[in-house]
């Protein structure tokens, strides 16, 4: 016979075979979007479903007809009554009980779905069937995608540098095709016809602006050579008398009626004292 009491007795071993597990909430998955199936329902709600309930209790048996609905083995419903997804889990399969004034019935199936698509042309690295075409919309993508990113100055004024850009790109892209490209040229940049007219609006602003500012430096350096002047005549008088006379010299001819003689202001100023 055995000595342990635990081989023989029956209790001992339901009592040491039992296991105790606990969930830490903490770690289960969290929903992305809070839902509301543990809120209380509030007065309206209340009253809503006992009017529905009574108002299913005075028209049965006709009212049997809304409130069950028949789920197959593969369909389960979610009940959102009154907006709110209820406690209790998805009903089904089977018959479930809803109430019609209040509750919304959303029904899943479970079943795995298969659908067909449509056939779809492709095309593999290793097999270009029609290269022309092909390097053509290449080369057409690698223009949009190099211009894309210049300035329209540096567009217009970089050709070749452009040029030899796409170049190297469309190289590396058809060599495993088989195909070189050897030469890649932009003859030309067209402009469309609002945009030639904003540009030569905005040169002609720049222009004039350019000559704003020539001729007020032109201003500037004659107002300053006229102080140099007026300097150096203050300081001769005689260098005075031989402007007039030079300034005379210049405004007679054979057609001048008029002469300006000057006179001196300090003898109308004795004069008038």
């Amino acid at each position: 016979m055995s000595n342990n009491p635990s081989a023989t007795d029956p209790a001992l071993l339901a009592q040491s075979s039992s296991l105790n597990i606990f969930i830490d909430e903490s770690i289960l998955p969290q929903r992305n979007v809070k839902t509301s199936e543990n809120v209380p329902p509030s007065l309206a709600e209340k009253t809503l479903f006992v009017l529905s309930v009574i108002l299913i209790v005075l028209t049965l048996p006709f009212s049997l007809i809304c409130c069950l609905k028949v789920l197959s083995e593969y369909e389960r419903a979610v009940i959102l009554r009154l907006g709110r997804r209820r406690p209790k889990p998805p009903g089904g399969p089977g018959v479930i009980f809803i109430v019609p004034c209040i509750d919304e019935v959303k029904v899943v199936d479970l079943r795995t779905t298969s659908f067909d698509l449509d056939r779809q042309e492709i095309l593999t690295k290793d097999m270009v069937y029609n290269p022309q075409e092909a390097i053509e919309k290449l080369a057409m993508t690698t223009l949009r995608n190099v211009a894309g990113t210049q300035k329209l100055m540096d567009l217009l004024s970089s050709k070749e540098y452009l040029s030899n850009h796409i170049e190297g790109i469309l190289y590396n892209s058809t060599e495993p095709w088989g195909v070189r490209v050897e030469r890649v040229e932009i003859k030309e940049i067209f402009m469309p016809d609002q945009l030639k007219r904003a540009l030569a609006v905005e040169q002609e602003a720049m222009r004039e602006a350019k000559a704003k500012v020539a001729a007020a430096q032109g201003e500037r350096d004659a107002v300053t050579t006229l102080k140099e002047a007026a300097d150096i005549m203050e300081t001769n008088p005689i260098a005075l008398q031989l402007r007039y006379l030079q300034t005379l010299n210049s405004i007679c001819n054979d057609m001048t009626r008029s002469y300006v003689f000057p006179f001196p202001v300090d003898i109308v100023k004795k004069m008038m004292k």
